[in-house]
């Protein structure tokens, strides 16, 4: 009895890639991944893969744009409807909450870390450009307002790459009181 596989479109493996290529990226960086891994995880051919998107530079950019494209959504979806305070609030905790995602999280690290790369750096100046902008927009802010708010954004990053924002040790539930609203 012969059985029958649905062909998945180009899209779709487009797809099954990039989200693949999140987890590796993000797990080892650019020059620590295989595209010969992406690709089997993902269930291509490496030479597929590279008819998709070109490199793996530029499948490594496309991770970045979207993952920074993808934080830009939550901060629209969060602040839809508010303003000024509020609307940061909301950002705020939807911010928390990604970063409770491992893996989105790590992927965003490499990129910052990948930086003296000229196209990695001006994707991501580009991708957190539109992020200030967005918050500069809904908030209304200050300059030190905004600031303060982006740079308390990233003290969230380094703790949740250590793995603290549900952390018990006595100093890391310190900063986290410190930080954090009751939840």
């Amino acid at each position: 009895m012969a059985t029958t596989t649905e062909r998945k479109t180009a899209e779709e493996r487009r797809e099954d890639v990039l989200v693949v290529a999140l987890e590796e990226f993000g797990e080892h960086g650019f020059h620590g991944t295989s595209t010969d891994n992406i690709a089997r995880k993902a269930g291509v051919s490496q030479p597929y893969l590279f008819r998709l998107f070109g490199t793996k530079k530029e499948l490594y950019l496309e991770v970045v744009r979207r993952c920074l494209r993808e934080t830009l959504e939550l901060f629209q979806d969060a602040s839809a409807g508010k303003t000024g305070e509020e609307a940061l609030d909301a950002i705020g905790k939807a911010y928390v909450d990604l970063l409770r995602d491992r893996t989105r999280l790590r992927a965003q690290m490499q990129a910052y870390a990948d930086c003296d790369d000229p196209d990695v750096r001006d994707v991501v100046r580009d991708g957190y450009g539109a992020l200030v902008d967005h918050v500069e927009r809904v908030s209304g802010a200050t300059p030190e307002r905004v600031r303060d708010f982006f740079a308390f954004g990233m003290l969230l990053n380094v703790f949740a790459s250590m793995d603290l924002l549900n952390q018990e040790a006595p100093w890391a539930k310190r900063m986290l009181e410190a930080c954090l609203p009751p939840q």
